[in-house]
């Protein structure tokens, strides 16, 4: 039985549909749930210009991440389960990171995690934050792939 599970959540579809599995899960084991998104500025284009707007769009990243948790936060809820969520923000670092040290902190059995289940050039292209959490967390792994 898993007690505590921990789900990254960032909005899109594959994280949605990972949440929604998540859900079920607490819902079923009567598990604590804590949702967490990680606000990262290393996806913006480096140069003057985002430099001069850095302070803007940290703050606009934080206010969505908000947003995007105060709608897993109404998804559980009404499943009938009291989340927790978390917002944590990088500077130059990977969401991974991040996810996998609230996963130990929170100490977490299980994390719940969607994912496009890319391959080849698009995926080292895009970067996986998912199997960096794999290759590197301490708890257990569930994995919801989602059509691309």
């Amino acid at each position: 039985m898993y007690r505590k599970i921990l789900v990254p959540i960032d909005g899109s579809a594959t994280s949605n549909a990972g949440l929604a599995e998540a859900i079920r899960l607490a819902a079923s084991q009567q598990s604590a749930l804590r949702l967490v998104h990680v606000a990262e500025d290393f996806k913006l284009v480096p140069g003057a210009e985002a430099v001069v707007y850095l302070g803007d769009t940290i703050d606009l990243m934080r206010e969505s991440g908000k947003q995007i948790l105060a709608q897993g936060e109404a998804l559980a809820r009404a499943a009938g389960l009291a989340p927790e969520s978390v917002l944590r923000e990088t500077v130059g670092g990977r969401a991974a990171t991040l996810i996998v040290d609230e996963a130990r902190t929170w100490g977490a059995d299980l994390i719940v995690l969607g994912t496009h289940g890319r391959r080849g050039f698009e995926r080292l292209i895009m970067g996986s934050d998912a199997e960096e959490i794999v290759r590197t967390t301490p708890v257990p792994i569930l994995l919801v792939r989602t059509q691309r």
